[in-house]
């Protein structure tokens, strides 16, 4: 048994990643209990990471188990208090120790809220980083939410990242027109899309459970 889980229990893991969200400030969720599902969200350091919590409690009322990967950056933006208290495990942000135990569950699947495009290079100075680009080797279904304001998304590595996001088989989510403007702040993330995120997910853990 891992993390007191049967072995057949798939596992989902942001961040950003492992899942949950996984930001350049990230966080990564990862969904188990329920009904047996487990996810991981990394986070990215963006304003939007901050709503976090909520969406926790959202995927865990669809049957996930989750825990949260931060950035260092996203660690300004999250309260990892809150999320560690939702999800019962720690919100991790750096690398453990070889001899250190994995206190986190193995994840099914990822989701990435929100995303930057320093991943699609292959960069993995970060433990969410690192651990979306092993989730990318390893197969596991990533759900991606770039969301960089109106100036950075006509940046010209921008289009290319996403482009290669979705040759990877990651499943973005991307609504130009609803990116928010620079120093938007708060009013900026009320744009974020949850709903189509949560609906995205909910698919991911019906083909999990098939």
């Amino acid at each position: 048994m891992q993390g007191g889980l049967p072995p057949s229990t798939p596992r989902c893991t942001s961040g950003a990643t492992r899942w949950s969200a996984a930001s350049t400030a990230s966080n990564a969720t990862a969904l188990s209990p329920a009904d047996t599902t487990n996810r991981r969200p990394p986070s990215c350091g963006g304003r939007s990471a901050g709503n976090l919590p909520a969406f926790v409690e959202r995927l865990q009322a669809d049957g996930w188990t989750v825990c949260v990967i931060a950035t260092p950056s996203a660690t300004k933006f999250v309260d990892a208090e809150r999320l560690s208290t939702l999800t019962g495990y720690p919100v991790r942000h750096d690398y453990k120790r070889p001899e250190e135990p994995d206190v986190l569950p193995t994840a099914d699947a990822i989701a990435v809220v929100p995303a930057t495009f320093k991943w699609a290079q292959g960069i993995s100075d970060t433990l969410a980083l690192g651990l979306l680009n092993e989730a990318l080797g390893l197969g596991l279904p990533i759900v991606a939410v770039p969301w960089p304001n109106h100036a950075l998304a006509k940046h010209p590595a921008f289009p290319r990242s996403v482009a290669r996001l979705k040759e990877w088989d990651v499943r973005v989510i991307l609504d130009w027109d609803r990116l928010p403007a620079p120093n938007s702040g708060a009013p900026g993330a009320i744009s974020f899309p949850w709903e189509e995120l949560s609906q995205t997910l909910r698919a991911v853990r019906g083909n999990l459970r098939s």
